[in-house]
């Protein structure tokens, strides 16, 4: 009875260990689900953030082509309030 009792002990083992591994790959994948998530929430994060740098540049891109035209425009004016003045100090 004893010969049975230690076998059954050692025909265990594996099971103990095949169970212990299981645990293991139970904890990991939980761990690897709760990083995938993470990472899911930081990449739709990251496209707003994207989204948003975008809509910024092509409001600075307006912005510098409005600013060239009124230099543009400042030149002329100031162009033609020189050209005034000449024909002023003629007269």
């Amino acid at each position: 009875m004893a010969k049975q009792a230690v076998a059954h002990a050692v025909d265990l083992e594996p099971i103990d260990r095949l169970e212990e591994k299981i645990t293991r790959l139970v904890t990991m994948i939980s761990e690897l689900r709760t990083a995938q998530a993470r990472a899911q929430d930081e990449n739709v994060r990251l496209g707003q953030e994207i989204e948003d740098l975008r809509a910024r540049l092509a409001e600075a891109d307006a912005t510098s082509t409005e600013l060239l035209a009124l230099r543009d425009e400042r030149d002329i004016i100031r162009s033609r309030v020189s050209e005034m003045l000449q024909q002023l100090e003629a007269l």
